[in-house]
């Protein structure tokens, strides 16, 4: 049986994350050249699409004592 060669494996994953950072900072500059100002996802913030605040919780399950 072979054995594992943890080398090899460990200088792949390396070089995975160093295209990744790469692509990364070229999608980030080519960002900055357009002018994108969206910064992400319109998902970000719940409250936004939902139109408006989050509801406040009923009075249904609160008893006055």
């Amino acid at each position: 049986m072979a054995k594992p060669n943890y080398s090899f494996e460990k200088r792949q994953r390396e070089l995975a994350k160093k295209k990744k950072k790469e692509e990364k900072l070229k999608d980030k500059e080519q960002r900055k050249q357009h002018g994108d100002a969206s910064g992400g996802d319109d998902d970000s913030n719940p409250a936004s699409a939902e139109g408006g605040e989050p509801a406040a919780p009923s009075a249904e399950g609160q008893s006055a004592s």
